[in-house]
Protein backbone atom coordinates (compact mmCIF):
# COMPACT_ATOMS: atom_id res chain seq x y z
CA UNK A 1 0.00 0.00 0.00
CA UNK A 2 1.38 3.40 -0.62
CA UNK A 3 1.21 6.45 1.24
CA UNK A 4 0.29 8.72 -1.38
CA UNK A 5 -2.82 10.66 -0.42
CA UNK A 6 -4.90 12.52 -2.70
CA UNK A 7 -3.61 16.21 -1.12
CA UNK A 8 0.22 14.31 -2.48
CA UNK A 9 -1.07 13.91 -5.45
CA UNK A 10 -2.23 16.94 -6.00
CA UNK A 11 0.73 18.34 -4.86
CA UNK A 12 2.60 16.40 -6.84
CA UNK A 13 -0.01 17.49 -10.17
CA UNK A 14 0.55 20.90 -8.99
CA UNK A 15 3.92 21.18 -8.72
CA UNK A 16 4.43 19.99 -12.17
CA UNK A 17 1.55 22.65 -13.28
CA UNK A 18 4.13 24.94 -12.20
CA UNK A 19 7.31 23.48 -13.69
CA UNK A 20 5.06 23.53 -17.05
CA UNK A 21 4.14 27.01 -16.56
CA UNK A 22 7.25 28.39 -15.61
CA UNK A 23 9.17 27.02 -19.04
CA UNK A 24 8.71 30.47 -20.96
CA UNK A 25 9.63 29.16 -23.91
CA UNK A 26 9.57 25.77 -26.13
CA UNK A 27 13.17 25.50 -26.40
CA UNK A 28 13.92 23.81 -23.06
CA UNK A 29 11.24 21.11 -23.61
CA UNK A 30 12.58 20.84 -27.21
CA UNK A 31 15.52 20.17 -26.06
CA UNK A 32 14.55 17.78 -22.97
CA UNK A 33 12.53 15.76 -25.80
CA UNK A 34 15.97 15.56 -28.53
CA UNK A 35 17.35 14.31 -25.49
CA UNK A 36 15.12 11.70 -25.14
CA UNK A 37 14.92 10.72 -28.28
CA UNK A 38 18.78 10.15 -28.91
CA UNK A 39 18.75 8.30 -25.31
CA UNK A 40 15.55 6.06 -26.90
CA UNK A 41 17.31 5.28 -30.24
CA UNK A 42 20.71 4.49 -28.39
CA UNK A 43 18.90 1.92 -26.26
CA UNK A 44 17.01 0.30 -29.09
CA UNK A 45 20.27 -0.40 -31.18
CA UNK A 46 22.00 -1.41 -28.14
CA UNK A 47 18.84 -3.70 -27.46
CA UNK A 48 19.25 -5.25 -30.79
CA UNK A 49 23.22 -5.28 -30.75
CA UNK A 50 22.70 -7.90 -27.68
CA UNK A 51 19.10 -9.45 -28.68
CA UNK A 52 18.96 -9.62 -32.05
CA UNK A 53 16.28 -12.43 -32.11
CA UNK A 54 14.15 -10.49 -29.16
CA UNK A 55 14.43 -7.37 -31.46
CA UNK A 56 13.53 -8.72 -34.67
CA UNK A 57 10.80 -10.06 -33.07
CA UNK A 58 9.75 -6.85 -31.42
CA UNK A 59 9.87 -5.27 -34.31
CA UNK A 60 7.76 -7.95 -36.38
CA UNK A 61 4.93 -7.46 -34.16
CA UNK A 62 5.48 -3.35 -33.95
CA UNK A 63 4.98 -3.45 -37.51
CA UNK A 64 1.86 -5.98 -37.48
CA UNK A 65 0.59 -3.90 -34.73
CA UNK A 66 1.09 -0.69 -36.96
CA UNK A 67 -0.73 -2.70 -40.40
CA UNK A 68 -3.47 -3.54 -38.11
CA UNK A 69 -3.86 -0.33 -36.28
CA UNK A 70 -7.61 1.62 -37.99
CA UNK A 71 -7.02 5.31 -38.71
Amino acid sequence: MSDATPDATSDLTSDLASDLASDDSGAARRRRRAQFLRELNEAKALRERVKPRQARAARMRQQMRMRTFRW
